[in-house]
Order: C-alpha cells, then structure tokens, then sequence
C-alpha cells in the first residue's frame, strides 16, 4: 500500500463500511466475526492525514465515549497499563483511541494489526468507563 486510495479500496473491501468521505472512512468492526460468542461492535474511523503539507498517513481512530463523564486520568493510566497500539485523545466532546502511521511503503499488516488491536482495546475502555456500547 503505497497511496490512500490503495488504502480505502483495502478498507471496502474488507471491512463494513458505514460512511465514506474524501478522506475518511468509518467502519463497523464486529468482533463476532472473531468470536461467535461475541456481538459487540466498534465504529473505527481511518483517515488520511498529511504531515508538513508532502508525506501522507493515516490515522485510525475510536471514540470511546464523551470526555466530560469519565475520569480521565483513571481512562489514561488503563490505556497506558493495557495499550500498546494507540495512545487517547480528546476530538470535538469525544474522547478517542488513536494510532498513525505512514502510508509510503505500508505493508497491510502494518494497518491491520494496529487496527485491531485498536477497536479491541476501545471496545474495552468503553464498557470499562462507560458501561456500554454506544460506539
């Protein structure tokens, strides 16, 4: 994968896509799909970044639930004992699992190990902190 539009035609073809923009790509992980016993979902959003206006990434990332009714610093010091694919972020009112990496010479397993490990662990931060699956 060398290219964003490598990238997002991986993406269709992969995983269920729910919304499609220019740059972003929302999917609907489904954890049955790896676990019969398991109906839980996780809306993963893959977006292209570009870093100093030349080198393209893209950026995986989960919202776990809404900043303001959670404690952080509990979230963070879970993330950082459980987590070693993505850090956590605040965008817009949501607080979210993130992960980049560089689209030049992206080998898939590069994109796709991260992206699990990514919507398991914001699948469990989210019913740990907020008690459900909203997300």
């Amino acid at each position: 994968m060398a290219t964003w539009r490598d990238l997002a035609q991986y993406v269709r073809e992969e995983y269920d896509v729910i919304s499609e923009g220019e740059d972003e790509i929302r999917v609907l992980f489904n954890f049955e799909m790896h676990n019969e016993d398991d109906e839980r979902t996780q809306v993963v959003i893959v977006a292209r970044e570009i870093l100093d206006a030349k080198h393209e990434w893209v950026q995986i990332a989960s919202p776990v639930g809404l900043a303001d009714k959670v404690d952080l610093k509990a979230l963070l010091a879970e993330i950082g004992n459980s987590s070693i694919a993505c850090g956590a972020a605040i965008m817009g009112e949501h607080v979210v699992l993130r992960h980049s990496l560089p689209l030049k010479d992206l080998d898939i397993h590069e994109f796709t190990d991260p992206l699990e490990l990514l919507a398991g662990t914001a699948d469990q931060i989210e019913e740990m902190f907020f008690g459900g699956d909203q997300y």
